[in-house]
């Protein structure tokens, strides 16, 4: 396959990134893009994109279409990834995989029996000074890592939002544990979850602690402690109180320590950036992460963050919101 032929299907947020991206990758063109925002569709023509959709269907029917990305709420995704699988596309969903275990379950089953590539949008993974960190875990150069620690901060949906000049509302499937599938756990610990899966192997134990600092229904910081087969025991801290990111993993071994202190890019710099640069890769691992994904279709690989790694990431959530302390 010379060149991979792609939709794009929701322009939120992250949907705006993967546009900007899609339009910079040399092995792969954008040919269409879906959204219910007749505004947003409006933008992508602005770009480059000749076709628009606010349904997504016609976009699966497009012979010229051999992938999609999926960049639509979370309780949308089961549907869509199965849609698309079953009209012969590949896909690329973000992340969490689904809301549930069981939704989970049936894309990553409708995936492997269509042969479907499945990668799931874990762009940490793709992050430089992650990578380096899991090579120094494989090297043995720390020696067996005892404790892990792991943090991901952010505002999660209470981050400034605004269209043109007009602030907007959160939108009100964010608060929907049905919807989402639970709240900063889910959103930004199965990032983490998948980062320490990948690092350590098998967790055979997780514990939570459920913070509701905002009195929603869904917690919005929570504290989880897993041990892990090989030994290794871990933290992890996520929460939505703060304005400024931050992602921090430290490992204490046995013959060295080593961490990791990142700050994702803010989302209103971002949201500037989308407005007025035409050429930049937005950022780094998330242009890296499409980058992977185009070369599996192309060359027939197994994606880096695939739909079976995402459903151990579902079913490890799982357990740490059945094994549940509420904090006070």
């Amino acid at each position: 396959m010379k060149e991979v032929g792609l939709g794009l299907i929701g322009l939120g947020y992250i949907g705006k990134i993967h546009l900007k991206n899609c339009l910079n990758l040399k092995s792969a063109r954008l040919v269409a893009v879906s959204d219910i925002s007749e505004k947003k569709l409006e933008n992508a023509k602005k770009m480059g994109v000749r076709k628009t959709f606010k349904d997504y269907q016609p976009l699966l029917k497009d012979p010229s279409i051999d992938a999609v990305i999926i960049a639509l709420p979370t309780w949308l995704h089961c549907r869509c990834s199965k849609d698309a699988i079953e009209a012969g596309k590949d896909v690329f969903v973000e992340k969490p995989l689904a809301p549930n275990v069981a939704e989970g379950r049936e894309i990553v089953l409708e995936a492997k029996k269509n042969g479907a590539k499945l990668m799931v949008g874990y762009d940490l993974r793709f992050n430089p000074d992650v990578l380096n960190l899991k090579k120094r875990i494989q090297s043995g150069q720390l020696g067996e890592v005892q404790i892990a620690h792991a943090t991901l901060i952010g505002a999660g949906p209470f981050s400034h939002r605004v269209e043109g000049s007009i602030p907007r509302p959160v939108p009100t499937w964010w608060f929907n544990k049905e919807l989402t599938g639970g709240g900063a756990l889910m959103d930004l610990g199965v990032h983490l979850i998948n980062l320490l899966h990948w690092c350590f192997g098998e967790i055979i134990d997780i514990h939570s602690y459920l913070g509701h600092r905002f009195n929603l229904d869904i917690e919005d910081h929570a504290i989880c402690v897993s041990k892990f087969k090989s030994g290794t025991v871990a933290i992890v801290d996520v929460g939505w109180f703060s304005e400024e990111r931050q992602l921090k993993v430290e490992l204490l071994g046995t013959v060295k320590h080593a961490f990791v202190t990142h700050n994702p890019q803010n989302r209103i710099i971002t949201a500037l950036q989308l407005l007025t640069t035409n050429s930049c890769k937005y950022n780094l691992q998330y242009s890296s992460e499409l980058e992977h994904f185009v070369y599996c279709v192309r060359h027939d690989f197994q994606p880096f963050t695939s739909g079976d790694d995402a459903l151990k990431d579902l079913e490890t959530i799982s357990l740490a919101y059945k094994n549940k302390t509420i904090l006070e």
